[in-house]
């Protein structure tokens, strides 16, 4: 007997349907797909027990006759993919043609359609694999495909379902995928005879509107940006409206919504600090990308996508974010609440548009590098009427500033008083100040006079070697001796004002402390790690002159509203505030 045989197609479609449809959202998505395909504007999603036991899918689109209904059923039956040039440039969602398929080999599938020109519906029946049974049925125009039972012929899929709940929510998240994807078309949604949604059709603003609600519309930034071939639109979250996962990232590739850890981290680069660390941005985007540059054929699931060019659209989507957030107003504020003798404080960071357009105007982003350009834009709306980077005002008298309890700067402002955290100040500064060098290729290491000799631990002398290469490149100068001996020889030029004998060991200390998994955020670790521990401390007294320094260079930075793990630098308190509060208004 020969060892090798053909599977039988009954068994072929049970597997290929592990690979299609791993759930019930799995199936909705699928037909969702062809039902947009079909030029459908408007559809309808139904649901029992999370979709286990029942799910349908309606549509307006042309419908089929009864040939190609029963066409439809096979594998690899598609009406989307005719030629190679096909395969290189597409443009329909549905187009492998493995979906239905998949749903009738593990399911009881009945599917009916009607085109305008037919006097009736066609009715095709599959049970779990078998033959189809036809009839005809009265329907207006378009597809109904209904899917009771997944998985009650293959135990061993149907008891890795999770609980309704659960395969409910992931229901939900296509249907909310899909509604954002395509504003001008109706879609609703029922689950257990109760309507989730209804959705007229509308902009982008009225479906994340509609899907999130007002509040939450006017947290977002609205951008559209073109590059040559490259077009991006939709709305990123104010940082003020960050998220603890990254659930809420919504992006779309000529329409089709796809994950890419490329572009998110993009996105999330664009906001270089201003969330909390383990904070996430929101975002709806659209990326519109000529198709032949790009292959959405890489997936089983179609998740996935292959550009041709990752790195320019890597740079084009951060230079773009960049440049949205670059409107807003990054300084937290204080406000007050109360009267009398019960005053409640709070600082805000609701961020809003600048409004002044003599503070400096919107950043300019350079697009290739997704660059903030330094100068005096950045200083002129962080030290608005304090006067050019000198220190001194327009009429010739120096701008005051003051150190208080050793450990904040205070400076006035154009709009009030500007209060600074010295260290982070410091940190943001000498962090910028690295990572620009290590950009350039520079390397620059002060040689110490007296060597450091270091008995490290076993683990943090492996996890010095793990680094070697980032440390020698940020200007450390070191050699591995016998045993758990290290000798330092030279130290990065930012390393000067701190504990040089303890610059090391804190470096690896902080370096441990964080979650690092490529080589890029390898780097930005040691560089955060290195500003934190070279940074001026609270307790340190200033000189007039390197506060000032401080200021100055601070305002020179390209985010000079957060440290490097996104706590603000600065706070401002108002002057309106103030007059407020001394009842002057």
């Amino acid at each position: 007997m020969p060892r090798i045989a053909i599977l039988p197609e009954h068994l072929a479609n049970r597997i290929a349907a592990g690979e299609v449809i791993q759930r019930p959202a799995s199936a909705v998505k699928e037909l969702i797909e062809n039902s947009l395909d079909a030029g459908a504007t408007s559809v309808a999603v139904q649901i029992r027990d999370g979709g286990t036991s029942f799910l349908q899918v309606a549509d307006n689109g042309s419908g089929m006759d009864e040939e190609d209904a029963i066409l439809s059923f096979q594998r690899h039956a598609t009406s989307k993919i005719t030629s190679d040039q096909d395969l290189e440039a597409i443009v329909t969602f549905g187009f492998r043609g493995e979906a239905l398929a998949s749903m009738a080999s593990v399911a009881r599938v009945t599917l009916l359609t009607r085109r305008a020109e037919d006097a009736a519906g066609v009715v095709v029946r599959i049970d779990g694999g078998g033959e189809p049974k036809v009839s005809h049925e009265a329907r207006d125009v378009g597809t109904t495909v209904t899917v009771q039972n997944l998985f009650f012929n293959v135990p061993a899929r149907k008891k890795f379902l999770k609980s309704h709940a659960t395969e409910f929510r992931h229901v939900h998240e296509v249907l909310v995928r899909a509604a954002l994807g395509h504003p001008e078309r109706s879609f609703s949604f029922s689950s257990d005879g109760e309507v989730i949604f209804r959705l007229a059709p509308g902009t982008v603003a009225d479906r994340v509107r509609d899907l999130f609600g007002e509040r939450q519309l006017g947290s977002l930034l609205e951008l559209e940006e073109t590059l040559g071939p490259i077009t991006l639109r939709g709305f990123v979250g104010k940082p003020s409206f960050g998220q603890r996962n990254r659930s809420a990232q919504y992006l779309f590739l000529n329409r089709r919504p796809i994950q890419s850890r490329s572009i998110s981290y993009a996105v999330q680069k664009a906001y270089e600090h201003l969330l909390q660390e383990a904070m996430f941005p929101f975002f709806v985007l659209f990326l519109e990308i000529d198709p032949h540059r790009v292959d959405v054929n890489v997936h089983p699931s179609k998740l996935e996508a292959k550009f041709e060019d990752e790195p320019s659209v890597y740079r084009f989507i951060n230079a773009a974010v960049r440049r949205s957030l670059s409107s807003l107003d990054h300084i937290p504020s204080l406000t007050a609440s109360g009267t009398g003798d019960t005053v409640a404080l709070a600082f805000t960071r609701r961020q809003h548009e600048w409004t002044d357009t003599s503070v400096g105007g919107v950043l300019n982003v350079d697009r290739a590098t997704g660059e903030i350009l330094q100068g005096a834009e950045v200083a002129g709306r962080l030290l608005a009427g304090a006067g050019p980077l000198d220190g001194e005002t327009p009429s010739g008298t120096m701008a005051p500033v003051w150190q208080l309890h050793r450990r904040y700067l205070l400076t006035p402002i154009e709009q009030g008083l500007l209060v600074a955290d010295q260290h982070v100040v410091h940190e943001r500064i000498l962090y910028e100040q690295i990572v620009r060098r290590m950009a350039g290729g520079e390397r620059v290491s002060q040689q110490l006079l007296f060597p450091l000799t270091l008995e490290l631990p076993a683990d943090d002398l492996s996890l010095l070697r793990e680094m070697e290469q980032v440390l020698v490149r940020m200007g450390f100068d070191f050699k591995f001796f016998g045993g758990n001996t290290v000798v330092v020889e030279g130290l990065p030029p930012e390393a000067a004002g701190a504990n040089q004998e303890r610059i090391l060991e804190d470096v690896l200390a902080l370096y441990r402390d964080f979650s690092v998994q490529t080589a890029s955020e390898r780097v930005d670790t040691v560089a955060k790690s290195l500003a934190c521990r070279s940074a001026v401390k609270s307790g340190d007294v200033l000189s007039e002159t390197e506060m000032r320094r401080l200021i100055a260079d601070l305002a020179a930075c390209s985010m000079p509203y957060a440290c490097p793990h996104g706590r603000p630098v600065v706070l401002r308190i108002s002057l309106e505030e103030l007059d407020r509060r001394f009842s002057r208004r």
